[in-house]
């Protein structure tokens, strides 16, 4: 979890790599409406993550009724947010990935194919909100390499792969 460019879909994709698990990004989750609105420039408000997260949760809840343990990228700003994904019916951990503004500026500069415009980024670190002491999760830097980040992560996890 963490603003957009902080390495989520990296290190995500690295982690369901190395665990065998099946990686979902959130972005994939969005309507249409979500995604005309954050390409015009406008961030988005908690009534248009609503149906965002709830189909997010939702997913969570029939992988984990199949049985199957996943990875996914969320931002996940805030604890309301986090909050609707606890509901799903499996255990939810967070790893809040956490780096410099000015550096997560600068990797969005040269990021392609995404419709997440660099003018979004302040408002996405105005909202963040850090993982609270009663939260399943921790945070991470990401200034090491990915691989060391996914290693950090995979031990705090207790699932060194």
């Amino acid at each position: 979890m963490g603003p957009s460019g902080v390495g989520k879909s990296t290190t995500a994709e690295l982690i369901a790599a190395r665990l065998g698990w099946p990686f979902a990004e959130a972005d994939e989750f969005h309507p249409k409406a979500n995604i005309e609105k954050m390409t015009k420039g406008v961030p988005l408000n908690d009534e248009d993550r609503a149906p965002w997260l709830a189909s997010i949760r939702d997913w969570i809840s029939r992988e984990a009724q199949s049985g199957v343990s996943t990875v996914l990228t969320c931002s996940a700003l805030k604890r309301s947010y986090r909050d609707i994904l606890r509901q799903a019916g499996a255990k939810v951990r967070f790893v809040a990935l956490e780096a410099d503004p000015d550096i997560v500026s600068s990797r969005l500069e040269h990021r392609k194919g995404h419709y997440m415009p660099k003018s979004l980024l302040q408002s996405q670190f105005a909202d963040f909100q850090p993982l609270e002491a009663d939260e399943d999760g921790f945070s991470v830097p990401v200034i090491a390499p990915p691989d060391e980040v996914v290693r950090t992560i995979l031990a705090k996890l207790g699932l060194e792969a």
